[in-house]
């Protein structure tokens, strides 16, 4: 589940390259304007998650005030091996899908680097973010440690990050989509929503990915970030990201769902389309890991499985696709200053 990470991708960008590639003199003109407007609408959007949040929150209290700490220390302890070990076999998978996210970024940006180092820099990075929040300070740090030893400049850095971030949405507008045109009866049920809206939205999200993919294959194409422009990947590029983002997002989702109740009667399918849409609202609110906001949108679409359960299998999943992944990051960060550290001084130390 990387939606935490990629809620300040941008931002992240223009903290790490506000020099990087020129624009041309008209478009320098009209950069003071644009960013003018956006600093007087930006409280609109820090307005609107802070309503996510509090909403969220007030319906989660509600959710869970009826459950008891009994209840819900039985829930967590509940879960089998078997449950735990597909469990942590789905977060390593899509922890190594992950470390795909930044190896197409090199490749569309034509840079080698060996894959230890980028598997390194983009575990540790996801890792301490999702747990952390606040991508512009952890994951952008993390990443400007690791990759600029390899000789990457922060333009390039900031590149990659950005071109991850559409790896991440390539998938999740497929996931949504294919989800909610299969499933649309079912979801219906559950999220109180209707047939035609649920296949409505996803035919609109696969509308959205198909006429991107054409867009990027047409020609070559740039985004602008401040003074600063990005050359897109192209079509072929592209679906190598859509494939990669969603095997993620299945098996981000896959984590969670083994760990709801057994005999639990929805279907994966069906399940996806919950995440991806309770992950989206996450992203919405700015909330590191969409904590709050996603845990409500789980429990109150599965209204129909036993609360103290599936409030269990949340706090299981925070730990396995967060905590877990969190400590291995920063012993991995440790050993990896410890070797350069000790690298550097017998470099120093040789005649």
């Amino acid at each position: 589940m990387n939606f935490a990470g990629q809620q300040k991708q941008i931002e992240t960008a223009e903290a790490l390259a506000p020099e990087a590639s020129p624009i041309n003199a008209s478009e320098a003109e009209a950069a003071p304007a644009k960013s003018g407007m956006r600093g007087r609408y930006a409280w609109l959007g820090t307005i609107a998650s802070l309503a996510i949040v509090a909403g969220s929150l007030f319906v989660l209290w509600k959710l869970v005030e009826t459950v008891t700490w009994a209840e819900m220390h039985a829930a967590f302890t509940g879960a089998s091996a078997k449950q735990l070990g597909f469990a942590f076999l789905f977060v390593g998978v899509s922890y190594l899908f992950l470390t795909c996210y930044d190896a197409l970024a090199l490749r569309q940006l034509k840079l080698k680097v060996p894959y230890r180092t980028t598997a390194l820099a983009s575990f540790t990075s996801y890792a301490v973010s999702f747990t952390l929040g606040f991508p512009l300070l952890t994951a952008g740090t993390i990443r400007y440690w690791i990759y600029s030893s390899k000789g990457l400049g922060a333009a390039k850095i900031a590149a990659l990050t950005v071109i991850a971030g559409f790896t991440f949405w390539l998938g999740m507008g497929v996931v949504l989509g294919l989800s909610l045109i299969v499933e649309a009866g079912q979801l219906a049920a559950l999220t109180f929503t209707s047939i035609a809206l649920n296949q409505g939205v996803g035919f609109g999200a696969l509308l959205a990915v198909v006429a991107y993919l054409l867009w990027v294959s047409l020609k070559r194409r740039h985004v602008r970030v401040k003074s600063w422009r990005l050359e897109l990947p192209g079509a072929s590029v592209s679906l190598s990201q859509m494939v990669v983002g969603i095997g993620d997002v299945c098996a981000a989702a896959a984590t969670l769902y083994v760990l709801l109740p057994a005999g639990t009667s929805i279907g994966f399918t069906t399940f996806v389309a919950i995440y991806v849409l309770a992950a989206m609202l996450g992203i919405a609110s700015n909330a590191p890991g969409g904590i709050g906001v996603f845990e409500a949108t789980i429990l109150l679409a599965l209204s129909s499985l036993p609360r103290d359960q599936v409030l269990g299998s949340l706090l299981l999943f925070r730990v396995c696709y967060y905590l877990v992944p969190f400590v291995i990051a920063l012993a991995m960060l440790t050993v990896y200053e410890i070797v350069k550290r000790s690298r550097g001084a017998g470099t120093r130390g040789a005649p």
